[in-house]
């Protein structure tokens, strides 16, 4: 089988290498899974680089979640083969490869109408951000939450699952293009933050109040501006540092303004307790169902979800090269659009 592998540490270009390898074989509680699709993810170029949390030897496979069909499985497992399933995966055996080993409390079967490229990038950023929003934020309906960078990953996850759980939603992108998605996707006010001063629209929105809950992927300058809006007993959620600065919190605007700062590290909260996040995902798909919001939406004639959206809109105009000529240069520069993306994997290996 073919896998990327990070053979060294780098941009992407220079760090994978795409090896063959023996299709392993599942032991007890594991299964093989056929991958139909993988997603991209933010944290992959840092994990590259050797700039992510966790930094498992060279060389690896990267990739954090996966959709296919059950291959085989090892024994005291419950999946039967061909069963359509979505998963995380574990380094150094990631999913950006045609199979992949996975545990089985990590799989989540799939319904037939869901596609597996929708289905793939729904694990991570949907469960990272109902675990934020809902765990760590206990937001309620009728509060205020501004999200920061609401076309992407997490950020378009939020807007979603703030608006099922009945909150007025504030969503910044850096463009028009990208708060006109953020809009689409729900929210009920959108900022252009390079063209706006977010932190007085804010304001005005909520009569000086500020949002109760603020939603910061970006960390640096953003996260010191949102201060300037939380409210009085507002949440300030830190979901990681995009901008590439992680800032220093002066502690005493904390005590007088009253509100908190909380971390989210989703990763570690699932595998701390694997039983709360099957939970939630249910919940997920409670939320799927009832709300108002179709979490993977049409938008300008693509099959739209947040994750494929950024890669369309940066480099749509080189999908027909990407699909008939399978470019390898076309493969790296999706790599550097530093976006939340998902692909089919027949496409990448074929």
């Amino acid at each position: 089988m073919k896998s990327w592998f990070v053979t060294r540490l780098g941009d992407p270009d220079v760090a994978l290498e795409i090896r063959d390898t023996p299709v392993p074989k599942p032991k007890k509680e594991e299964l093989l899974i056929k991958v139909e699709a993988f997603s991209l993810n933010f944290f992959d170029i840092l994990q590259c680089q050797g700039n992510y949390q966790e930094k498992p030897d060279l060389p690896f496979t990267p990739g954090a979640e996966i959709a296919g069909v059950v291959e085989k499985s090892g024994e005291g497992t419950s999946f039967e083969k061909g069963q359509r399933v979505m998963s995380a995966t574990s380094l150094p055996n990631g999913g950006y490869t045609e199979y992949v080993l996975v545990n089985e409390k990590d799989v989540f079967p799939i319904p037939d109408e869901l596609p597996y490229d929708e289905a793939s990038a729904m694990f991570i950023t949907y469960h990272t951000s109902y675990y934020a929003l809902k765990s760590r934020a206990n937001l309620k309906g009728g509060e205020t939450v501004l999200v920061h960078a609401g076309s992407g990953g997490v950020g378009s996850a939020a807007i979603q699952i703030a608006k099922a759980m009945g909150a007025t939603v504030i969503a910044t992108a850096g463009s028009d293009e990208k708060i006109n998605v953020s809009k689409k996707l729900g929210a009920d006010y959108v900022i252009n933050y390079r063209k706006e001063d977010f932190v007085q629209i804010v304001k005005d929105i909520t009569n000086n109040k500020g949002a109760d809950v603020i939603f910061d992927p970006v960390g640096g300058e953003v996260f010191h501006r949102s201060r300037k809006c939380i409210a009085f007993d507002g949440r300030i959620l830190l979901i990681g540092f995009a901008g590439g600065t992680i800032p220093d919190v002066p502690t005493n605007h904390i005590l007088i303004k009253n509100y908190s700062i909380v971390g989210v590290h989703f990763g570690y909260f699932k595998k701390m307790f694997p039983e709360k996040v099957r939970r939630k995902r249910r919940r997920i798909n409670t939320r799927k169902r009832t709300s108002g919001y179709n979490f993977l939406s049409k938008i300008g004639g693509w099959e739209f979800s947040s994750y494929h959206y950024r890669i369309n809109y940066f480099c749509g105009h080189l999908y027909g090269h990407f699909y008939t000529n399978r470019s390898w240069c076309c493969r790296c520069i999706c790599w550097f659009l530093g976006c939340i993306s998902s692909w089919k994997s027949e496409y990448i290996f074929s």
